[in-house]
């Protein structure tokens, strides 16, 4: 019998509906090629740095880089106004969408992925993501910076080469102010910190576990062997916690899409960071989504917003614990 289970963060309905795994075509774990062109050069490979804008950062040593920020070529969001909003009838509201977009090249080699990064390689990546949120929080016009990975055509990749990008955006998304209000709600304690003590007692939904980061399957899965990434150390801004504990997550991901790759072989994702607003004090406690793209998202939850997982995440955490 299908379940329905509350996800806190969200205050969202989710439905466990193991019983539609068995439908044929429902879970896809193959990966489309990305690029349309593979012979094309690519502009993150080194030796081509001249197709990118001039870097933002660069780390690395002996003239070599290992991680690169460049501007986006192709800007979602750009430029320093403040949101100002424009009426322009009863139902017709706009602004500009001013802000910033970069790039982060996270590795040098074309056909890397997170998974394939060793552990200084990830400490680096993400102290790149803890210097340009670092960056974007002393700009005023900026509220919040999404960072995301999306890994394979149907995550919505349009380069293969290893890459993520940094959006700072002059509001807070809908999502974000979601997950804030589920922290409010949740009196007395973190929401987050209570999760990962819960998870780790039940034991059954964890797929890796060190002593700064727990990684786990959450009891409340939206979509098949979606995980989500818990610092132990509570930190509301990702800028606020320990380059150990930075680090660390950086090594737990690397961890949790090898085990994904080894389960389902190479399929597309999505990483998603969350943290709380720029200048918000709280509560807070930041994370990280991986989101397999496995399933098609079909009219049901784009009409409600209620999700449907096919793979229970007790049943996920076991078979990448076993395969992993």
């Amino acid at each position: 019998m299908s379940q329905l289970r509350l996800n806190p963060l969200t205050g969202r309905w989710v439905a466990i509906a193991a019983d539609r795994q068995e439908r044929p075509g429902d879970l896809v774990s193959r990966q489309l090629p990305v690029e349309s062109d593979p012979d094309r050069p690519c502009p993150f490979c080194p030796g081509n740095e001249e197709a990118t804008p001039p870097a933002l950062e660069t780390y690395g040593k002996h003239g070599e880089w290992v991680v690169r920020v460049v501007p986006n070529r192709y800007a979602a969001f750009d430029g320093d106004e403040p949101l100002r909003v424009q009426n322009m009838g009863p139902v017709f509201t706009q602004a500009v969408a001013s802000g910033i977009h970069e790039v982060l090249v996270f590795s040098p080699e074309h056909t890397a992925g997170w998974a394939d990064l060793d552990d200084a390689q990830a400490a680096v990546t993400m102290a790149a993501v803890r210097d340009r949120m670092e960056d974007h929080s002393h700009r005023p016009t900026i509220r919040y910076t999404q960072v995301i990975v999306n890994h394979g055509r149907e995550a919505g990749a349009s380069l293969a080469h290893p890459h993520g990008q940094l959006l700072g955006l002059p509001f807070v998304p809908g999502e974000i102010a979601e997950e804030e209000a589920g922290f409010r709600r949740f009196e007395g304690s973190c929401l987050l910190c209570t999760t990962l003590e819960a998870e780790e007692a039940a034991g059954h939904r964890v797929v890796y576990a060190d002593e700064r980061v727990l990684v786990v399957c959450p009891f409340w899965s939206g979509t098949p062997y979606e995980m989500l990434v818990l610092p132990r150390a509570h930190a509301v801004h990702v800028t606020d916690a320990s380059p150990a504990d930075v680090a660390a997550v950086g090594r737990a991901i690397r961890t949790a899409l090898a085990k994904l790759r080894g389960a389902l072989g190479s399929v597309a994702y999505n990483l998603v960071f969350h943290t709380a607003p720029h200048r918000h004090a709280g509560p807070f406690h930041w994370h990280v989504h991986v989101l397999p793209r496995v399933t098609s998202v079909a009219g049901f939850e784009q009409g409600t917003g209620v999700m449907i997982d096919i793979v229970a995440p007790e049943l996920a955490a076991k078979h990448l614990n076993v395969v992993g």
